[in-house]
């Protein structure tokens, strides 16, 4: 019930107009390569998917994107896996037994989880090329989506 109340308070908080700037972040991927949230801004918008390896339903969101990332790819939008506060080791584990299409980076000690003000999980982020959240929530906005990363100006 409270991470229902916590969506509602988020979409409702995003939906009066507001413009969040998303909080830049640095992290590692499995293969140690730095990857910054920055990179992506004025080029291309980003979903942020916050996850665990514990969690039944990040298992199946990260599923869903999985075969939602070449349209995702296509219409504009990168895919960033942030797992959450979970030895390296164990995920490059999970990930070799379920193997990610898309890009997983490492929140070693929950910063940016913490950063982001996160309430639970799976927690999906969309982050326009402005640098602006769009939406917040536990599952994935698949009949919005499009809608939530067109800008005011047309865009895309």
């Amino acid at each position: 019930m409270m991470m229902v109340m916590a969506f509602v308070l988020a979409k409702t908080n995003l939906a009066i107009g507001e413009e969040v700037i998303a909080p830049n972040f640095q992290l590692k991927d499995l293969a140690g390569n730095t990857v910054t949230l920055s990179e992506y801004k004025g080029k291309q918008d980003v979903l942020l998917f916050f996850w665990t390896t514990w969690c039944p339903y990040c298992r199946k969101g990260l599923k869903v994107l999985n075969e939602k990332h070449a349209q995702l790819l296509k219409d504009g939008v990168e895919i960033l896996a942030i797992n959450v506060s979970e030895p390296a080791d164990k995920v490059a584990n999970f990930v070799r037994n379920y193997p990610l299409t898309f890009k997983t980076l490492l929140d070693l000690d929950a910063e940016v989880a913490i950063t982001y003000k996160l309430l639970g999980f799976p927690t999906y982020i969309i982050v326009d090329k402005k640098g602006l959240i769009r939406f917040i929530g536990f599952s994935f906005p698949e009949k919005e989506y499009k809608d939530l990363i067109l800008h005011k100006d047309g865009a895309h």
